[in-house]
């Protein structure tokens, strides 16, 4: 792996060229996944996807003047240090905040990495090349504000960032919330009841951390299958499968793991109040994002707890 010390001026404008290539591409990747649900900006990545093209341009016609037609590949990834992109399938789901945070690191790294060498070089030529590919890259900054700034509206940008929190409510809140609902509620009957049937704290930790998994297994399946995402706008189903099926199992294990302590009373106290804060973080949820009133959900959180807490009690004390 070659330092970037080590380039030639050759080398540092075959690298430049690349660097423009690829992250044309990123800006195009980012455009396309976009284009769906946030067309406006979608438009600014595209627009900056042409803009990298101009540069790219501009960089080859440079190089063909100084050095001729062959143009040695010459890659991020061969560079020791040099900051590397991540491919756009970890960027997904594209969240539009994610992205446009991504877009502004690019610009700022690019602009960085000629600022760098024009500083480290000593030949007057060298310096005057990576300065005004400095130079252009600070106008790449300013000219994607400029994009953004035209296609982007507060009206627009502030429906998209609407969209952006109902796909956040629809792909992440909602099968969440299911989830620890299910967990925190469906799993109390069959731990309390094997809790009081046995006296055994030991027990009740197995029966709950098995209710607790195989209720996530079940739950997690059951929302990956039971939308696809393509109609009801929810997303993958994949993800929202997973979200749900992970909270189903913390919701079920949070008041399960204290009857891992041996004394049978000091367990059950110490589940019961873990079951009060999960019951509360249910209820906030609720009106945090799903727009109950405080005291609606509060009854209807505490009274299905309270009904199925009950019948684990009587059920493991008959």
């Amino acid at each position: 792996m070659r330092t970037f010390a080590s380039l030639s001026e050759r080398e540092i404008l075959a690298l430049a060229i690349s660097n423009e290539e690829e992250d044309g591409r990123i800006y195009a990747d980012f455009a396309d996944g976009l284009r769906d649900t946030y067309p406006d900006s979608a438009k600014v990545f595209l627009d900056m996807a042409a803009e990298e093209g101009e540069h790219r341009r501009m960089l080859i016609d440079l190089y063909v003047e100084k050095f001729g037609e062959h143009i040695p590949l010459i890659r991020r990834n061969y560079i020791r240090g040099f900051p590397q992109r991540k491919p756009v399938w970890q960027y997904r789901p594209l969240g539009i905040e994610t992205v446009r945070q991504a877009g502004r690191a690019m610009e700022i790294e690019s602009a960085n990495f000629y600022r760098q060498a024009a500083g480290r070089a000593t030949d007057a030529a060298i310096r005057k090349l990576l300065g005004d590919l400095a130079e252009a890259e600070t106008a790449h900054q300013h000219a994607a504000e400029e994009i953004e700034r035209k296609h982007l509206t507060p009206e627009n940008l502030a429906a998209e960032n609407d969209t952006a929190q109902r796909r956040f409510i629809l792909q992440i809140i909602q099968p969440g919330l299911v989830g620890l609902m299910d967990g925190s509620v469906s799993t109390l009957a069959p731990v309390f009841a094997s809790a009081f049937a046995t006296h055994n704290p030991w027990d009740a930790f197995l029966v709950g951390l098995a209710a607790s998994i195989g209720a996530g297994i079940s739950m997690g399946f059951a929302e990956a299958l039971a939308d696809d995402g393509k109609l009801s706008g929810r997303g993958s189903p994949l993800l929202r499968g997973l979200v749900c099926g992970l909270m189903t199992a913390v919701g079920g294990i949070f008041h399960t793991l204290p009857f891992l302590i041996p004394s049978f009373w000091t367990a059950f106290t110490a589940a019961g109040t873990v079951v009060a804060v999960e019951l509360a973080v249910i209820t906030w949820i609720r009106w945090k994002f799903m727009e109950s009133s405080p005291v609606s959900a509060a009854f209807q959180v505490i009274f299905g707890g309270a009904l199925v807490f009950a019948c684990g009690v009587l059920i493991g004390t008959s």
